[in-house]
């Protein structure tokens, strides 16, 4: 196999870990939903729960190529407003980037039950 080709192996492993890390987080009084969509030279992959007061929070990873680099970005919003957000990050190595994009995952997804926990407190106090 060559370099290309493990490179893409590795880019579809990764998208897998992603999905499946996003696929696991839930929380017992939100409902949610999954999120992936590619565009034009990347995705984006997640998870979006509704409140009960009815507003979005989105948990997000995306990872996007340009001419010679290769972009991972992340963030958790509710509505407009951000939780998390990571920089977008930019390596010309796909294997530099498939690590950020792993490192990325783990920061958007380890406070969001905590951050889910906060907004539910932030509804009951109103």
């Amino acid at each position: 196999m060559d370099s290309e080709s493990r490179a893409a192996a590795g880019l579809l492993a990764a998208m897998s870990r992603a999905a499946a890390t996003f696929d696991e987080l839930r929380h017992p009084f939100v409902r949610r939903e999954p999120l992936t969509y590619f565009q034009p030279a990347g995705w984006t992959t997640g998870v979006l729960f509704t409140l009960p007061d009815g507003r979005m929070v989105r948990f997000s990873v995306s990872f996007a190529h340009s001419e010679t680099f290769f972009h991972v970005s992340g963030e958790a919003m509710v509505e407009e407003r951000p939780l998390v957000e990571l920089p977008t990050k930019s390596t010309e190595s796909i294997h530099e980037a498939l690590d950020l994009l792993d490192g990325h995952v783990g920061e958007v997804v380890s406070p969001a039950r905590w951050l889910l926990d906060q907004l539910l407190e932030e509804i009951t106090e109103t």
